[in-house]
């Protein structure tokens, strides 16, 4: 693997674990936390799926992604307020003007970070080439997937009681 595939893959695994499939859901902790969970799965040549922990605070305009490993390790943590977005792993930083412009980045297409927020609060809410499930919201359980644009993506998140 190359280096820029290698960045390309941990870019998409750090998005992944923000909206994660295979994820615990967690619930409201106070206005913009989230905990649990969350599981990415990128359908791209090779695939790309990533799983990890979460926390999220903030809102769609200001807040931070932390991601971590099963044993508490933190993995990456992305940072985005109206005039910055950035993704830490380790020592590495990487820098954009807006959380869309990160998240296409790394994903291939921007990531529906408003409608993310409302969907954790169990509100669905659309967001455009992406399907949201919330009929398990109520165990702390949701699943999106994008099917446009390119490539498919699945998202799926467990929230921490």
């Amino acid at each position: 693997m190359n280096r820029r595939h290698a960045i390309h893959a941990g870019a998409a695994a750090g998005l992944s674990l923000w909206l994660a499939g295979c994820a615990t859901a967690t619930r409201e902790r106070a206005a913009g936390s989230f905990s649990g969970r969350l599981a990415l799965r990128i359908e791209t040549e090779p695939v790309q799926a990533f799983s990890a922990g979460f926390d999220l605070i903030g809102d769609a305009a200001t807040g931070s992604l932390t991601l971590s490993s099963p044993l508490g390790q933190t993995l990456a943590v992305i940072r985005w307020s109206p005039v910055q977005a950035e993704l830490q792993r380790g020592e590495e930083r990487t820098r954009r003007g807006t959380l869309d412009e990160l998240t296409t980045e790394l994903a291939g297409t921007a990531l529906p970070v408003t409608a993310l927020f409302d969907w954790l609060a169990g509100r669905t809410t659309a967001a455009a080439g992406w399907r949201v499930d919330l009929s398990r919201h109520a165990e702390g359980r949701l699943s999106a997937e994008r099917t446009e644009p390119a490539p498919r993506a699945e998202l799926r998140l467990i929230l921490a009681p």
